[in-house]
């Protein structure tokens, strides 16, 4: 197999110019497991897997906090900072329902008989604009400035576990109400919860058609309520829950299917749920059932209800759960041991997401040497770590998200339903080393944002931006442990001065966590 260096030198050569620094520094630094300085590795360890990376000064608050601690902390946080809550809180459209945020998007209609039509398709433009960006600024201040780390990658493992796309049509309306709703308020509680909430929220009632979903038999039949739609019944049992090996059959997905049948949006009626959900009784099949081999007695929503409750005890569902975290937090294929452990106390707990963390954090595959420094970042890791490595500050989001588009993991932009993936093979080739390259070089030169006053979103309210400084080197590196291998500080040393903090950023120890 090519090597991680192999790979970013192999594009290198057309972009000599500019980036002649990294390729010699990638071709020469070859990354031994576990070279290290004398900075505890364990404390490492702990910061690169629970945070999205080290901030100035960590490594000073993690001595003297303690991991334990730490740790603790992080799986039972305390209130969110009040300077971070009032840069939250300034987001408008984060602060509206689902169905204000349809409301307001549908009083611009082009097609109505008030306003012009293009004013109106502007304006919509505009709003459908305002939401994605502040949705996005969201994310991103809280990922780079929360204290809260582990809440914050939580988060963004069940958004992409439960992924929807912003570019379906009204999805983007309610993809930041997703996030908020349904994802973050159940990141570290219990799984059940977390699946309910997803379920009846319109932007996944939407993104899977179960909006759409009815009984064809039913007097509820008319223009897009024309039958079954299978979409998030074999969606919710393929990736959300049991797994496509799970021991589900066809029949099994007609089934659910046809449970979920009735569960829609309310939006656009009058008095209308703030949530969007409705349950339309005229579009429901009312027959009794049997799904996964256990009788389910024709009751409308709760039918629903007792589906979700077999789906969160199964256990299959706790398997493909603990996998993936064991996956995202210890290693690509992680030892299947762990696996059972975690699936273990998934099934002990009732889904208590927090208490199969707490099991995971005191493993000793988490705190086994040989999985250390060997998560390959994804594009989004990657950045955000850039950003809390350097105190960068969240201004241009727009430049941000063109990054991420750059490198192939846009925020709430993964168009198929399983999401991004979390593994070294996904992300890591010659083109994507090249992008990453090319990003570390302007961002340690203060390229990477704009310069300009301001820029202007749809509201009232403005975007601050700033051109940085140039990234000091050895302050970087300081920040980061200097934990560097021996051949990678020699190649950062012998390089010219203005191409040592891109080195840093570049280096094969910085894309790894």
């Amino acid at each position: 197999m090519v090597t991680f260096h192999r790979f970013a030198v192999f594009r290198l050569k057309k972009f000599r110019a500019l980036l002649i620094g990294l390729s010699i520094v990638l071709g020469i630094a070859i990354v031994t497991p576990g070279q290290t300085t004398s900075i505890d590795s364990k404390v490492l360890h702990v910061l690169n897997r629970m945070s999205y990376g080290i901030r100035p000064g960590d490594l000073d608050r993690m001595t003297r906090l303690g991991i334990d601690r730490y740790i603790q902390q992080q799986l039972n946080p305390s209130s969110e900072s009040p300077e971070l809550t009032q840069q939250i809180d300034q987001l408008t459209t984060l602060q509206k329902t689902p169905v204000e945020l349809y409301q307001w998007h549908r009083q611009f209609n082009p097609r109505s008989q008030q306003g012009d039509p293009q004013a109106n398709q502007l304006q919509q433009r505009n709003i459908r604009r305002q939401i994605l960006e502040e949705a996005i600024q969201a994310r991103l201040l809280r990922a780079v400035n929360s204290d809260r780390q582990l809440q914050e990658q939580m988060v963004d493992f069940w958004f992409n576990h439960f992924n929807v796309f912003s570019g379906k049509g009204l999805t983007r309306l309610w993809v930041g109400a997703y996030e908020n709703t349904a994802i973050r308020p159940h990141a570290l509680g219990r799984f059940r919860d977390l699946l309910e909430a997803t379920a009846r929220h319109p932007a996944m009632l939407y993104y899977l058609d179960n909006w759409q979903n009815t009984n064809p038999d039913s007097p509820g039949v008319r223009g897009r309520f024309k039958g079954l739609n299978e979409n998030y019944a074999r969606e919710l049992m393929e990736l959300h829950t049991i797994g496509v090996n799970g021991g589900y059959t066809q029949q099994d997905v007609v089934t659910l299917a046809r449970i979920f049948t009735g569960w829609g949006l309310s939006h656009s009626r009058p008095g209308s749920d703030p949530s969007g959900f409705v349950f339309d009784e005229n579009r429901h099949d009312f027959s009794d059932k049997t799904f996964l081999g256990q009788s389910i007695k024709g009751s409308g929503i709760k039918e629903g209800q007792q589906a979700l409750d077999i789906l969160a005890k199964h256990p299959s569902t706790a398997r493909q759960i603990s996998f993936k975290l064991a996956q995202y937090f210890v290693s690509d294929q992680p030892p299947q041991a762990l696996v059972d452990r975690l699936s273990q106390r998934f099934l002990a707990t009732d889904g208590n997401i927090r208490s199969v963390l707490e099991t995971l954090f005191k493993s000793s595959e988490f705190w086994d040497s040989q999985s250390f420094d060997r998560k390959f970042k994804t594009p989004y890791q990657y950045v955000v770590s850039a950003m809390r490595a350097t105190g960068t500050e969240v201004t241009d989001v727009r430049r941000i998200q063109a990054t991420l588009e750059q490198l192939g993991m846009p925020i709430y932009g993964c168009q198929t339903p399983e999401g991004y993936k979390n593994t070294e093979a996904a992300w890591l080739n010659p083109d994507a080393m090249t992008r990453r390259l090319s990003f570390a070089t302007a961002f340690s030169r203060g390229q990477f944002l704009r310069q300009q006053d301001k820029v202007q979103s749809a509201s009232s309210s403005a975007i601050q931006v700033s051109r940085n400084n140039p990234i000091d080197a050895n302050q970087l590196m300081k920040t980061l442990g200097d934990r560097f291998s021996d051949q990678t500080r020699s190649a950062i040393a012998q390089s010219p001065p203005n191409l040592r903090s891109a080195l840093v950023l570049g280096s094969p120890e910085f894309m790894r966590r």
